[in-house]
């Protein structure tokens, strides 16, 4: 049996440029509410219920909940596209409950006024409610989800070349949050799509067969725009509560990518984003200097002990550290800093070519550090320079550069924004080491220079906790 809200409800919503799922959010929600009535509940069995009610005016239930919130989104466990095995996401959950556990203690020892400390005792009571609750309502949401009406019917307006694009969305996971009920074929259309999705009604009759099905949605997708339904029809629809969006624009809000298959110069032009003003410049470059420096600080060791590896593997023989030329912003070449993590002279032959599965050039050590991303961790020295952020494109060689701009459009463009030590392509996108492998990254990045705000950015900085912990990419 279905479960059905009393309202039709929006799948997605757009908030600082980045669009976010409704039921994602919910849960969100729901999951601070469950944190918050956990440690009340830990405070009433550790101490009464008189603490219990004074813990209300308190901030620590605050401070418990929302570093177990940041905790939860490092893991990923707020993603609507999310593929993992019921033990995945309960593994997923611990790993989020102990990095809460680090944080707690890091905010203690930061603070240790009594106004933000959290009791061993409470925390336990705490950590184990809110575990099993949270870990409950996780594993049967996707099921409730995927049976309320925030899964949008979609009607799709051509059934060309472009409009069978669509068609490529057959994973669950694609599919969770939409239905696809149907091309209505456009004049000028090369029909592709399988009669049996084609839709046949004439345009007078739009409104009323979208009424009558339950369409919360419109796609617009001609092969020509010319020849694109009329748009009375269209206007109506929209009048009357229903979203009409074109292709690009779907895809971009569905994967978090432009697609530069369907991209039109005329949209990146005309449409919002791309605004690269000086008003963003000065918090982005706080942003950077503030989580540069603590991450430095809480690096620091790690790096030591990584230089002391290095010097120790090559016998005192090979340097610790190497620079490398990349492609900055506006195209400007900078030297980047690394960890090395290949052998001296790795290039010899004076030939650059990226790295591959089980490169030989990758050294013991290296292959530790690279699977980590501990070799990246001294470009924080670039980014307290001003050479790059902390979050954007990842910076390309200038001999890569000069050959993917003559074979792949648009890719000058990610050299809008300052390149950054991790981006939106690290965390959807495996790492690349071929043209089409940069194709792809670069739909990603467009996605990163149109909608880049403070916002995306200190999403991307938790998220890629899960990117390192999970190995995601690295090579």
């Amino acid at each position: 049996m279905k479960f059905k809200l009393p309202f039709k409800a929006k799948a997605r919503i757009r908030f600082f440029r980045h669009y976010f799922s409704v039921p994602m959010l919910l849960l969100m929600i729901g999951d601070g509410l469950i944190l918050v009535g956990s440690y009340f509940t830990g405070v009433w069995l550790r101490l009464g219920s008189a603490a219990a009610i004074e813990a209300f005016s308190r901030i620590e239930p605050y401070v418990y909940a929302l570093l177990l919130i940041f905790a939860l989104t490092s893991q990923g466990l707020y993603g609507i596209q999310q593929r993992t095995t019921p033990q995945g996401m309960i593994t997923r959950i611990c790993l989020s409950f102990a990095v809460g556990v680090g944080l707690i203690m890091a905010l203690t020892y930061l603070y240790p006024s009594h106004a933000v400390a959290i009791g061993r005792g409470i925390l336990l009571y705490a950590h184990g409610i809110a575990f099993g609750l949270i870990t409950l309502v996780h594993l049967g949401f996707f099921k409730l989800v995927e049976a309320t009406r925030f899964k949008s019917r979609v009607l799709v307006v051509g059934a060309g070349e472009k409009a069978a694009t669509l068609l490529q969305l057959k994973r669950k996971t694609d599919l969770r949050m939409l239905t696809l009920s149907g091309f209505i074929p456009c004049a000028g259309d090369s029909v592709t799509v399988d009669a049996r999705k084609r839709i046949a009604i004439a345009p007078d009759e739009l409104l009323g067969y979208v009424r009558k099905t339950g369409i919360s949605e419109i796609i617009v997708a001609p092969d020509k725009p010319r020849h694109a339904f009329p748009t009375q029809p269209l206007l109506d629809c929209k009048m009357s509560g229903i979203r009409v969006l074109d292709l690009c624009t779907f895809f971009e809000r569905e994967s978090g990518k432009i697609r530069l298959d369907l991209l039109r110069p005329s949209w990146l032009i005309f449409g919002e984003g791309f605004d690269q003003n000086s008003n963003r410049w000065l918090p982005k470059r706080l942003f950077d200097l503030s989580f540069a420096l603590l991450l430095l600080t809480v690096a620091l060791p790690i790096m030591l002990l990584t230089a002391l590896a290095i010097f120790l593997e090559s016998r005192g023989r090979g340097s610790i550290f190497y620079y490398q030329t990349r492609v900055g912003l506006g195209g400007r070449p900078f030297r980047i800093l690394k960890f090395r993590s290949m052998v001296s002279n790795a290039e010899a032959a004076g030939q650059v070519q990226w790295a591959q599965p089980d490169d030989q050039r990758i050294t013991r050590v290296g292959r530790v550090i690279r699977k980590y991303r501990i070799d990246e961790l001294p470009q924080l020295l670039n980014v307290l320079l001003g050479q790059m952020s902390l979050v954007g494109p990842r910076p390309e060689r200038p001999e890569f550069v000069e050959r993917l701009c003559e074979s792949v459009p648009y890719y000058n463009e990610r050299h809008r924004v300052k390149p950054g030590l991790t981006g939106w392509a690290q965390l959807k996108y495996p790492y690349g080491a071929s043209i089409q492998d940069a194709f792809e990254k670069l739909q990603y990045d467009l996605y990163y220079v149109k909608n880049n705000t403070l916002f995306l950015d200190f999403s991307i900085v938790l998220q890629t906790v899960e990117v390192v912990l999970f190995n995601k990419g690295a090579r």
